[in-house]
C-alpha cells in the first residue's frame, strides 16, 4: 500500500530546526502516523532564509492581520513571510497533500491560539501563524491539525478519518478518469 502524503513542519520531525537549535520531535508523529504516511517537512523560518539559531520571533498587532516581529531586535519579518507563504504554498500543489500536521503555540505554524502581542505588549491567543494561515486559505478542503490536538483521542480520530476518506476519494477520482468511457 502507498503511503499516503501529509505535510508535516519539520521540528515535529526530530530535526533541529527550531529558533535554538532544538527540535520539538513528536512521537505520535514518528511512531505510529510514520507507519501510515509519507511526511513532507516544511519549516517556514530556515525556508525563509532566516538561519539557525536565529532571533525568536513573534506575532503582533491585530490578532487578524498580525505583523511577525524579532523579539529582541524588533525587526519586521512580515513581508518576508509572507512572500515566502504564498510561493510556498503555490509550491506544495504538486505535493497532492492529504493533510497537515503545524507545530502548535508557533508564530509561523501555529494553526490557532497562536499568541499576538497588543501594542501595549500584552499576549492574547487568538492568532494563527503566518504559514498555517497561507495554507489553510490557499487548500481549504486538506485536513490539518496540530501535534498538540493529535493527543485527544477524539480530535486524533477525526484528522486521520478525514485523511483516509480525502485519500479514498482521490484513488476513486483517478480510477474513474482511467476508466473506459471516461476521460
Amino acid at each position: 500500500m502507498e503511503k499516503i502524503r501529509i505535510g508535516v513542519s519539520t521540528c515535529l520531525l526530530g530535526e533541529a530546526v527550531r529558533y535554538d537549535g532544538g527540535h520539538a520531535r513528536d512521537r505520535y508523529v514518528m511512531e505510529t502516523l510514520a507507519q501510515y504516511m509519507a511526511f513532507v517537512p516544511v519549516c517556514p523560518e530556515m525556508e525563509a532564509g532566516l538561519g539557525l539559531p536565529r532571533e525568536p520571533i513573534r506575532l503582533v498587532g491585530d490578532p487578524d492581520s498580525p505583523r511577525v516581529i524579532t523579539i529582541n531586535t524588533q525587526k519586521d519579518l512580515t513581508e518576508t513571510m509572507t512572500t515566502w507563504a504564498q510561493c510556498r504554498v503555490r509550491e506544495l500543489e504538486k505535493e497532492d497533500f492529504c493533510g497537515f500536521i503545524f507545530k502548535s503555540k508557533s508564530p509561523s505554524s501555529g494553526m490557532e491560539r497562536v499568541k499576538v502581542y497588543t501594542e501595549k505588549g500584552m499576549p492574547v491567543k487568538k492568532g494563527i501563524g503566518l504559514f498555517a494561515r497561507a495554507f489553510m486559505e490557499h487548500f481549504p478542503l486538506i485536513p490539518v491539525e496540530e501535534e498538540g490536538r493529535l493527543h485527544d483521542p477524539h480530535l486524533r480520530e477525526n484528522f486521520i478519518e478525514r485523511i483516509f476518506t480525502l485519500n479514498r476519494w482521490r484513488q476513486m477520482v483517478k480510477e474513474k478518469k482511467g476508466a473506459p468511457g471516461h476521460s
